[in-house]
């Protein structure tokens, strides 16, 4: 589309708005403004832990010039954005744990030889090898036309901004107005090498990869490089340090306070038409109240609906008998999220057959838990921990009559006929996102062991659907998950859930006590 069609396409945008533009508004507007600087501005939470982190990424790409983009805003639709959240490396690099700064870049500039003699100063929280920056757009005057037009940008519509010096002093990283960020990161290709995450700010990606054709580099072998960058990012957050483990300790206690609300109204659930999503917003009401929102969407799943992974619909209505599985997970203020499992008698208690597979999931949960904890004994991978759960899976359903194989049979690479009934993985890592480290190598996750600091869920299931005609009548339309989120630790694992009710008999109490009526 050509620039004029830009302009027209612009201009019956801004038909509807009734914005002022004389001279004497844009005098008025700018004056009379108290535009003292934000005072007792204290570093982030997280400012203590990232040099640390950007210290690894300086070792891991000596000499190389790194870009981390937060992003941009997203559209939802037209002219309105999602709420923003940058990219989990940029977060995890800057301490940066809100929903600020759309368009920001995190640029690590590889020192001069004179700079790496020197070496850095006593106090710097700057890497050896490289300079640290953060390019963003900080806050404009009163008398700029940004601060009272630019629905992006300026304060009048998003609220109090940072100048350069505070975010450097909540961040400590230096700073630099990121209006001249693009000629900074593409400058000297010829000389110096560049990895960038891709992904996070196609506008980013472009230029940098323009400026790599300018100077003839092999664009394959810069992707490749770039796909490098994007592992090590992910496999760097693999172990947390303990200001992450405490985040994720509160984004689970936020987490049971929602699943309590939600146990609360099954009763107004059974009378709704729509009773799944009476379920899923008593959660997700916590969640924002006491946090940040929800990590992922929802799943309420009542009935039959359960047996589909990831229902998210949550429109169906909740029956007399059914099981609940509510699948949720608060964000704490700083983006890290929960991510837990339950499964709910409605009506207070387990049916005869509902309990055989809660009980067998159960069994696999606990499994997976041993497995996981005896790291301390030998080499544990990541792997191990689902090959316990699903040995208990394929014998459990051995002895329900529904395997049409031995379970040895069943459970080797030629057979895996056990997981008709639960098709996905029983762990993933969690932390600043639901599914974290995602796209850390296989040696490092699928086949790595486990290490004193990981975090990951364990969350076998069993899944009968309705329209399943390979098993019997009673069993169709039940559908089990139990998960919870695991800490390794240097003498075992940490269930950091335990807070929730898990066995069979607690999960009955807990819905028959915070029934209507009943004392909480």
């Amino acid at each position: 589309m050509s620039s004029d069609a830009d302009a027209d396409l612009s201009d019956r945008v801004n038909n509807r708005s009734h914005r002022p533009s004389s001279t004497a508004f844009r005098d008025f507007v700018a004056s009379g403004w108290d535009r003292t600087p934000l005072a007792n501005v204290a570093p982030l939470p997280a400012a203590a832990w990232t040099p640390a982190r950007r210290a690894a990424v300086s070792r891991r790409f000596p000499g190389e010039r790194v870009v981390v983009p937060a992003g941009p805003l997203k559209v939802r639709s037209n002219d309105t954005d999602y709420r923003f959240r940058a990219h989990s490396a940029f977060i995890h690099l800057t301490g940066l744990e809100t929903e600020s700064e759309p368009d920001a870049l995190l640029v690590f500039e590889p020192e001069t030889a004179a700079e790496a003699a020197a070496g850095p100063a006593a106090d710097s929280p700057e890497p050896e090898g490289h300079s640290v920056t953060l390019w963003f757009r900080p806050r404009a005057g009163a008398d700029t036309e940004e601060f009272f037009s630019d629905a992006r940008y300026g304060e009048y519509w998003v609220g109090p901004r940072d100048d350069l010096e505070t975010m450097g002093v909540r961040t400590g990283i230096r700073t630099a107005d990121s209006s001249t960020a693009m000629d900074a990161i593409t400058k000297d290709l010829g000389s110096v090498s560049v990895r960038v995450v891709r992904g996070a700010d196609q506008s980013v990606e472009q230029a940098i990869d323009a400026a790599r054709a300018q100077v003839g580099a092999d664009q394959d072998a810069s992707v490749a490089g770039d796909d490098e960058l994007a592992e090590f990012l992910s496999e760097l957050r693999l172990t947390k340090d303990d200001h992450e483990v405490g985040q994720l300790r509160r984004a689970i206690e936020i987490t049971r306070a929602g699943f309590d609300r939600a146990v609360a109204s099954l009763q107004d659930a059974v009378a709704h038409p729509r009773g799944e999503r009476v379920i899923e917003t008593s959660f997700e009401s916590a969640a924002r109240l006491d946090g940040y929102g929800v990590g992922y969407d929802t799943i309420a799943a009542a009935g039959d609906h359960a047996c589909t992974l990831h229902w998210i619909r949550n429109d169906g209505t909740v029956r007399p008998g059914d099981l609940v599985l509510l699948d949720a997970g608060a964000e704490a203020d700083s983006l890290y999220t929960a991510d837990i499992t339950r499964t709910l008698p409605v009506d207070g208690t387990f049916t005869p057959v509902q309990a055989r597979i809660y009980d067998a999931v159960l069994e696999a949960a606990d499994a997976a838990f041993a497995t996981a904890a005896s790291h301390v004994h030998g080499p544990v991978r990541f792997r191990d921990v689902h090959a316990a759960a699903m040995e208990v899976i394929a014998q459990r359903l051995h002895d329900f009559g529904l395997l049409p194989v031995s379970v040895e049979e069943s459970l080797s690479d030629a057979g895996q006929q056990h997981r008709r009934w639960m098709v996905h993985g029983t762990s993933h890592h969690l932390g600043l996102d639901v599914h974290d480290c995602a796209q850390a190598r296989r040696d490092m996750y699928l086949d790595g062991l486990l290490e004193p600091g990981m975090v990951f869920t364990i969350e076998p299931g069993l899944y009968f659907k309705a329209a399943d005609q390979l098993v019997p009548e009673e069993f169709r339309g039940i559908g089990v998950r139990i998960e919870d989120d695991v800490l390794v630790t240097e003498d075992g694992v940490e269930n950091l859930s335990a807070g929730f009710p898990r066995t069979r008999a607690e999960v009955e109490a807990w819905t028959q006590r915070l029934a209507p009526g009943r004392a909480d």
